[in-house]
């Protein structure tokens, strides 16, 4: 059996143990698939802040007065984006995971709970849609925690997977997350394929998020739906090459007042029926591709991360 290389030290003090490349392809995914596709789908609505939220209008507002054009916005993904979003999933059978905010979700538990009762996972995505890095270890703690209940209180589901304000974590979060029995993480852009990390002698499962294909990136000022829809296509060509020597994993990240208008989901709908037109195409919630990177430790990267500074370099 062939050996990939080893793989060098890279600029963040990190070391990789490159796994050994697999005998058949029935080692990148389960039943031989050649690529997963991994979606994700932020339930934000009704849990951002009343003003300041960072909505679709480019002329900010004075500081102490409710924003209410995107808090309307913001009111847009549940009331119409999500919905249209979960049609558009049953239509091709694909399931996917919806990080979600406790405040969101309190407000709207019916929507919780249909996109849990449709098959897909529910993920945690904080308490509000606001930044926790800075808290204190324990209040994060509280923080996310308060989280993982609301979903579980609200869905039936306790959730396994976290997604932080914009990838951002304190220095201890892979030990606060396994402390509070979470299977992985997605907050790090840094592969194509998921990756583990040993903490404290166990392993955590990292599923990457991505920024270049997440629809943040593809904003409404000057917004093309057809060269959206080009570069998703581009990006699972390139992948789905790729995905007949290695583990490959295709990310999208998707907002419910963004990717759940219409003219963004028609452009979903035509890249769907194109990556399933192909052979060995799995689209995978994040739990199940954290589990089946687990479980399958000898053909999965393992980063032994040293201590983190404030710019990542030596």
């Amino acid at each position: 059996m062939a050996t990939a290389p080893a793989a060098a030290l890279v600029a963040s003090g990190e070391t990789e143990r490159a796994a050994p490349a697999p005998e058949k392809s029935s080692s990148f995914w389960p039943n031989g698939a050649r690529l997963a596709i991994s979606i994700s789908l932020m339930f934000e609505g009704g849990g951002q802040p009343i003003s300041g939220a960072g909505g679709a209008l480019p002329e900010p507002i004075k500081p102490g007065f409710p924003d209410q054009p995107t808090n309307a916005f913001f009111d847009y993904g549940v009331n119409e984006g999500i919905p249209r979003a979960l049609d558009l999933f049953d239509k091709h059978e694909i399931k996917v995971t919806s990080f979600m905010i406790s405040k969101a979700i309190e407000k709207h538990p019916d929507l919780a709970r249909e996109i849990v009762r449709r098959g897909h996972e529910p993920g945690a995505h904080g308490t509000t849609w606001s930044a926790s890095y800075d808290l204190p270890r324990e209040q994060e703690k509280a923080f996310i925690k308060e989280s993982a209940d609301t979903i579980r209180r609200i869905t039936g589901v306790q959730p396994v997977g976290w997604n932080a304000y914009f990838m951002r974590n304190s220095i201890s979060i892979s030990e606060t997350l396994q402390d509070l029995g979470f299977l992985y993480s997605i907050d790090e852009p840094s592969r194509d394929e998921p990756f583990i990390i040993p903490v404290r002698g166990r392993d955590f499962a990292m599923v990457p998020y991505t920024i270049h294909m997440n629809d943040m990136v593809f904003p409404f000022q000057g917004y093309d739906p057809h060269a959206h829809e080009q570069a998703l296509r581009d990006e699972f060509d390139q992948l789905y090459t790729e995905g007949s020597t290695k583990r490959r994993m295709m990310v999208i990240g998707m907002h419910d007042r963004l990717s759940g208008h219409a003219n963004r989901i028609h452009a979903l709908d035509r890249f769907f029926t194109y990556a399933k037109s192909h052979d060995g195409v799995w689209f995978a919630r994040k739990d199940e591709i954290a589990r089946w990177a687990l479980s399958q430790r000898q053909f999965t990267p393992i980063v032994r991360r040293g201590p983190a500074t404030e710019t990542g370099l030596p």
